[in-house]
């Protein structure tokens, strides 16, 4: 595998990206809520021309994802379905999951293993942090002030995290040939409350989660 490295522009602004370990990328889809064989190899530019020109019938997300290494990575544009708990529980069972989102003037790094959250936090907002404490809040909030004032949004996570993974995902190599599709918003997972959780916010680790793949 190789290691993070060149420009990680994608992830300034306005996406979701999922990274889990040893799933092939139709199981991937399939979690999202997708139907795999809709997939087709396409790169960034003939992917995003897959997106409607309105959203009459609802929002609408592309999907982008590959395996590299041990790692599958779903890259969402112009969506929220990776962002949410439903998408990352079901994502994660049996393996793990990490998450960064950067949407709608919220920014969100997370962790899952097993259907748990793990670690998830708002970057920069202490008081988001789930407990117990992980380790990852140093990390991110390090790698965020090396680049302050540069307009960077959640790239610097991005490349942390590929760094931590081991693998290279940056703007020459998404620009690629990678499965894509598109999901209406309405068709992802949804997952209801357990017993030991209620309200917003990330789920606790150990918290009851059911899912179910719409």
């Amino acid at each position: 595998m190789g290691t993070s490295a060149g420009s990680h522009a994608w992830a300034r602004a306005g996406m979701c990206v999922t990274f889990t370990r040893g799933l092939e990328p139709r199981e991937v889809f399939a979690r999202y809520g997708a139907d795999p064989g809709r997939a087709r190899p396409l790169d960034r530019d003939a992917a995003s021309a897959l997106l409607p020109d309105d959203a009459d019938d609802g929002p609408v997300s592309l999907l982008r994802a590959g395996r590299i290494g041990e790692w599958t990575f779903c890259v969402e544009e112009d969506g929220t379905i990776g962002f949410g708990e439903e998408a990352l529980a079901e994502l994660s069972r049996g393996t793990e999951t990490y998450g960064v989102a950067t949407t709608e003037g919220i920014d969100v790094f997370q962790h899952w293993r097993d259907g748990e959250c793990v670690e998830y936090f708002e970057p920069g907002m202490e008081h988001s942090r789930s407990e117990p404490h992980g380790p990852w809040w140093d990390r991110v909030e390090e790698a965020l002030a090396a680049h302050e004032g540069e307009g960077a949004g959640m790239a610097p996570v991005v490349a942390l995290v590929l760094g931590h993974l081991g693998i290279t995902l940056d703007d020459a190599v998404l620009a690629g040939p990678w499965a894509g599709l598109t999901l209406a918003v309405d068709e992802a997972p949804t997952a209801g409350r357990g017993d030991s959780y209620a309200g917003e916010g990330p789920v606790p680790p150990g918290a009851v989660i059911s899912w179910s793949v719409g």
